[in-house]
């Protein structure tokens, strides 16, 4: 069975003493990963290599604890992994968070408080929660979590809790879903999240964010400043948009393949936009392909679906966009495509409609072939359709 993580968030509201341990723990938890970064072997990732090379002179010159001296090569560690997979190097670590495991941090559910080793000490503090952490966090004890600093000079203690997700639901219907910009996402069900309230506000914030960065350039000193100030809110503010949106769209696809008992199916787009970025296109199109969170949306899909039972299917996405999902023909013209903007007309069978919607639809079929590889389908019709769907495509690519 699968293990499900799920992170809450809690505010604290430490006194001005424990501010500055809370500040000198951050700035050496930075320190020492910073250092740990430049002195070891950049090949190195392997994290029992990297403590057997600096963890003595790790705790001796930034006086951590055993355990946040661990943390601290665990995130290089973890950092040069990512970095390595996206053939990029790490960047500097700044002090805005450390991260705790059961012997450096305890909570405690009848005060409702945490307790965390800091430099000069161990300290307890009380958390803010509602209804909402009080029913996740009731009856568990969390064996790890993350201090962490926001840009408003706020800290909160990140709780991670671990139970065991339900088993997937059983089922032989898949919902499709098929995710782009017009439509944020499109379900083989005939739903639609419209882009277009989305779109204007984030061109709105690009437009503020073109004029603020000229001011912060050329403007006076104190206009720089306040130019600086005002963008790294607009940031936040638009970060928080994107998570608000992608939550409500990923809440309700999964809430709906729950109540009908459907698995749920999208495209694999692992380093999509490396490949889409290749691409000749101009600087908006660029930027609207580049600053919405869709990596976002498919993780909020990913864990809201573990968290009921919902199994998520990964598909290839190659053609899906391109093939009709009512007689699964293509165009036979490469370079050419019966999909017009936001609607599909197929020249084989004359099936006319929405391309989102279509591309659902296409990647419902690649779901169940995936769900049911050589075997039983629904429908006799569903299943031939299935295999000449994979026969037609391998035809149409061997054919170039």
């Amino acid at each position: 069975m699968e293990q499900h993580v799920l992170t809450i968030v809690c505010k604290i509201n430490p006194t001005p003493e424990q501010v500055v341990k809370i500040e000198a723990t951050l700035q050496a938890f930075a320190d020492a990963c910073n250092y740990i970064n430049e002195v070891v072997d950049p090949k190195l990732t392997h994290n029992v290599t990297i403590q057997n090379q600096v963890y003595r002179e790790v705790r001796e010159r930034f006086g951590l604890a055993a355990n946040l001296a661990i943390r601290a090569i665990n995130r290089v560690s973890s950092n040069r992994k990512t970095a390595k997979r996206m053939s990029k190097p790490v960047k500097k670590f700044s002090p805005t968070s450390a991260e705790y495991d059961a012997r450096i941090f305890s909570f405690r559910e009848k005060d409702w408080s945490v307790s965390l080793t800091l430099v000069g000490g161990r300290e307890r503090f009380l958390v803010d929660v509602g209804s909402y952490q009080k029913g996740k966090l009731s009856g568990f004890t969390p064996t790890s979590a993350t201090l962490v600093k926001h840009q408003n000079g706020t800290y909160s203690v990140n709780i991670q809790v671990k139970n065991d997700a339900p088993s997937p639901q059983e089922s032989s219907c898949v919902i499709g879903v098929d995710l782009g910009r017009r439509d944020i996402a499109a379900t083989s069900e005939g739903e639609s999240f419209s882009g277009q309230q989305v779109t204007e506000i984030r061109n709105r914030y690009s437009r503020v964010r073109t004029s603020l960065q000229k001011k912060a350039s050329e403007g006076t000193r104190a206009t720089r400043r306040r130019a600086r100030q005002i963008l790294q809110r607009l940031s936040g503010r638009e970060r928080r948009f994107q998570s608000w949106v992608n939550h409500n769209v990923s809440k309700h696809i999964v809430g709906k393949a729950k109540q009908v008992g459907f698995s749920i199916a999208i495209e694999d787009l692992t380093g999509i936009r490396e490949r889409t970025n290749q691409q000749p296109r101009n600087k908006t199109e660029r930027r609207r392909s580049n600053s919405w969170a869709f990596y976002q949306l498919r993780q909020f899909l990913d864990y809201k679906a573990l968290d009921v039972g919902v199994e998520v299917k990964k598909v290839n996405p190659a053609y899906t966009s391109q093939t009709c999902h009512k007689c699964l023909h293509i165009h036979p013209v490469k370079g050419k495509s019966y999909r017009s903007g936001k609607t599909f007309s197929c020249g084989y069978c004359d099936w006319k409609g929405d391309a989102d919607l279509n591309g659902a639809n296409v990647i419902k079929l690649l779901g169940l072939s995936v769900n049911q590889p050589g075997g039983s389908y629904p429908s006799c019709e569903l299943g031939r359709k299935v295999e000449y769907f994979q026969l037609s495509l391998f035809d149409w690519v061997q054919g170039y």
